[in-house]
């Protein structure tokens, strides 16, 4: 019989999710809505701050763009981030009408190195894009004391982090906004959706209007049963709200939030038991006083070491039914940023070298112990040379 195929990053939906999202169904109320108010409140609850300080959106790479925007940063001004990224953190810079600054990444960590990021400052720099890659948290102490020494705006990219926590304080608070996502992948979902958190809340008041096309009110606020509200647009702002339809499935989602942290971390430390042995690069293991959200598992594939590429060991995994991932490849090997910027991937060697090694591969609550098992027995056939 065929096994079958192991989706990566599958997400684990139960009953409540779904009576939830049939409950919105027979309520009528689809859009921006209650469930959305709630799962603001929860969201602030979990991250410890007020609710005044969240706002839903559709997505991370909204709630970058919109960050950017109601942080008033001037046209063209550079932003510095990290090559090993997904493209919406850069493009969300280029959106926002700013120029977007590379720094590579600590080898170890594979985050963006603060050394990399003092060099890369100029008299144009006006804000730094951290991501906390795969869950680990990022050096944010010395990237606090950079922001601050150069009067920098800080927008924590936690697309990986809404658990991370770094010295005892959670990922997405220590900058001037925490920006985070529940895309289908991620630790928490809603098929697609993102939150801001921001420490100011009068920016936050704003992210939010820019967020639903610069309105003064919401469609729940203007349509409710006390009547309906005029709007006014005050400022020209985007289509990123998130709907109660997506808030169903993210509020029972964040109550599992701590049962599905050590699902993973159990999970992560199977494969790092498992594959001590081989001739592959493990994921180092997380710092002390930090917490590691575990999205991800990584490990490098070099042709030098074991024998076989990057590219084939993830056609091996395929072919035996098992998905697996590349987080990422550098932002500089792709055409549209070489075209654009001029850029070259050896210009951030540490960037360059892990994006062609990298294999992700599948961690989620759902998965057991017979699918980490298999998942195992594959990554050392996938190894062999003798295939």
């Amino acid at each position: 019989m065929t096994d079958e195929f192991l989706v990566f990053g599958s997400p684990l939906i139960e009953e409540a999710e779904i009576d939830e999202v049939i409950d919105c169904l027979r309520s009528s109320w689809l859009g921006t809505g209650p469930r959305v108010a709630r799962f603001e409140a929860d969201f602030a609850n979990y991250k410890a701050v007020s609710p005044a300080q969240v706002a839903a959106v559709n997505s991370c790479t909204a709630a970058l763009h919109v960050s950017m925007v109601a942080a008033g940063l001037e046209p063209e001004a550079e932003v510095i981030t990290t090559p090993l990224t997904f493209c919406a953190s850069i493009n969300a810079i280029i959106h926002a009408g700013l120029t977007p600054v590379l720094a590579d990444v600590d080898p170890q960590t594979l985050c963006i190195s603060p050394g990399a990021i003092e060099a890369a400052i100029t008299p144009r720099t006006r804000a730094i894009v951290p991501v906390h890659f795969a869950g680990r948290p990022c050096e944010m102490e010395s990237i606090m004391q950079i922001a601050d020494k150069h009067g920098l705006i800080v927008i924590e990219d936690c697309a990986h982090a809404i658990e991370t926590e770094y010295h005892g304080r959670k990922a997405g608070t220590f900058g001037d906004f925490g920006c985070f996502s529940f895309y289908a992948t991620k630790n928490i979902t809603t098929g697609e959706g993102g939150m801001i958190l921001g420490r100011d809340e009068t920016r936050i008041a704003r992210a939010r209007v820019l967020a639903l096309h610069g309105m003064s009110k919401d469609a729940w606020h203007r349509f409710g049963d006390e009547g309906y509200k005029h709007y006014q647009v005050v400022e020209c702002g985007f289509k990123y709200n998130m709907m109660d339809l997506q808030a169903a499935i993210g509020l029972h989602q964040l109550a599992r939030v701590e049962a599905s942290w050590r699902r993973r971390q159990a999970i992560w430390s199977l494969y790092q038991q498992a594959f001590a042995d081989l001739p592959i690069t493990l994921p180092t293991e997380p710092d002390l006083d930090t917490r590691h959200a575990y999205h991800l598992y990584t490990v490098l594939v070099d042709e030098a070491r074991n024998g076989v590429t990057r590219d084939a060991f993830l056609d091996r995994m395929n072919a035996a039914r098992i998905g697996a991932g590349v987080h990422y490849l550098s932002l500089a090997e792709h055409p549209y940023y070489q075209e654009r910027f001029g850029w070259r991937p050896e210009q951030w060697p540490n960037a360059m070298r892990i994006g062609r090694q990298t294999v992700s591969l599948p961690l989620s609550p759902k998965l057991d112990n017979d699918d980490v098992e298999r998942v195992s027995r594959t990554v050392r056939a996938s190894l062999s040379s003798a295939t």
